[in-house]
């Protein structure tokens, strides 16, 4: 690991002047989880580590039925997992964390850590950038290998996957990220927060390097929400391929649906034929499946990764079986 300027801002000012104009004067520390991992393989040198830990505005969970759920990006996931209200009215999204096997992540992993973290492209991590070429520009990734690569959204020069746990669930219920730095807040949908680059050198959403994620707000609602993901193992690993929906019936059929892919793409993927084609359906095995095949009705998978349309499909399925059944 180089060497590195570290700070520990205990207010939200603070912490904003020890930020700059470019992505290598400094870096967000939180949990940690992923940040350390970059840095001890030389991924990432910023000059300066941020500690905002001590930061206690960006802490704690409210909830109200009435308004939703607000929780600060310095939440752990296991403090989400053990919310109880948030564990009733958004059981997908706990169905989400509890999918992060691992106690010691789900303890030190945060809510804003899990949206910001970095891909885990074995090329991107081994060096060759986020958009990896060879000495003639011709992208790596196509010829390479591409097993665990995005088979949606990957037309232009990005082909890694985003990893978040939990941005699927929170796209389809439609929340929004809070972001602040030292030129003002803004808000954003947590659908448009996430980017896909198309040069070297930008990032995988719309964070400038000034700025921190301060806030995710969940609305409320009265959706049935269910995450299902297909993994190689059930030790700590990134799903091949996740679905996370979120459904609103009435008499029995679909009168809204939000279906969102996660894991095989560079963005986590909404699939608007598949929430199309769902309403005013009843949910039924057929009907599930019929959505899992639309969803995937765009992929284009590389040379070695056409298993993952198959496997996008079946978390589609079985997303919407189990929120039309009542939910996680």
């Amino acid at each position: 690991m180089r060497s590195f300027e570290y700070a520990a801002p205990a207010t939200k000012e603070q912490a904003f002047g020890l930020l700059g104009n470019l992505w290598e004067d400094a870096s967000i520390l939180a949990g940690g989880t992923d940040l350390l991992s970059l840095m001890k393989d030389h991924v990432v040198a910023p000059r300066r580590v941020v500690d905002i830990k001590g930061i206690g505005e960006w802490t704690g969970i409210q909830y109200s039925a009435r308004s939703g759920l607000r929780a600060g990006a310095l939440v752990t996931l296991e403090q989400l997992r053990e919310h109880s209200q948030a564990r009733q009215a958004y059981p997908g999204l706990i169905q989400a964390i509890e999918g992060i096997t691992s106690p010691q992540v789900r303890n030190r992993g945060t809510l804003g850590g899990d949206l910001c973290q970095r891909p885990r492209c074995w090329y991107f991590r081994n060096g060759f950038g986020l958009l990896p070429k060879d000495e003639s520009g011709k992208p790596l990734v196509p010829d390479g290998d591409n097993r665990y690569h995005a088979i949606l959204g990957n037309q232009g020069p990005a082909y890694f996957v985003h990893p978040s746990s939990l941005a699927p669930l929170l796209i389809a219920l439609g929340a929004k990220v809070r972001i602040a730095g030292a030129g003002g807040a803004r808000e954003a949908p947590v659908e448009q927060f996430f980017v896909i680059p198309k040069a070297e050198g930008e990032r995988e959403n719309v964070l400038r390097p000034n700025e921190i994620v301060t806030e995710i707000v969940i609305p409320a609602g009265s959706w049935r929400t269910a995450t299902y993901e297909v993994r190689q193992k059930e030790a700590l690993d990134w799903p091949l391929a996740a679905a996370s929906v979120a459904l609103q019936l009435r008499g029995g059929r679909v009168e809204s649906a939000r279906v969102v892919l996660g894991h095989v793409a560079p963005i986590p993927w909404r699939a608007p034929d598949a929430e199309r084609f769902l309403a005013g359906k009843a949910i039924t095995e057929e009907t599930a499946k019929e959505a899992g095949q639309a969803a995937a009705s765009q992929a284009r998978p590389l040379s070695m990764n056409a298993y993952k349309v198959r496997l996008a499909r079946v978390a589609v399925q079985r997303a919407l079986l189990q929120a039309a059944q009542g939910g996680a």
